[in-house]
């Protein structure tokens, strides 16, 4: 059974990785992770930027309308707090989507 798991990268300020954390996991149908848990994280470490990705376990990477508004409030958030978000990446069965890549952001 594969379950929906939440991560992120956690970056300087020339993009080199700081840290990297799994935020959240939860079941084949859980919900998205509060932008909080992730910036608390991101102030913790002093990151300058993110990079986020979570699994679809359906396989199926297309953007959900959830993922789409956690996608619009982290990086709203983001700009709020100096925390720039690079990218959030939805991964499936052996393909993957870049919100930023499909102009999401």
């Amino acid at each position: 059974m594969y379950l929906y798991k939440e991560s992120c990268l956690f970056l300087n300020v020339k993009n080199q990785v700081l840290h990297k954390q799994t935020i959240f996991v939860g079941s084949l149908n859980a919900s998205i992770v509060h932008p909080r848990e992730i910036f608390r994280e991101a102030v913790k470490r002093s990151a300058a930027a993110i990079i986020c990705s979570h699994n679809h376990p359906s396989g199926v990477p297309t953007p959900s309308p959830e993922d789409i508004d956690v996608t619009n409030r982290l990086y709203e958030a983001g700009q709020i707090i100096g925390v720039d978000l690079l990218d959030h990446v939805i991964i499936g069965d052996h393909q993957f989507i870049s919100m930023k890549e499909k102009g999401y952001f």
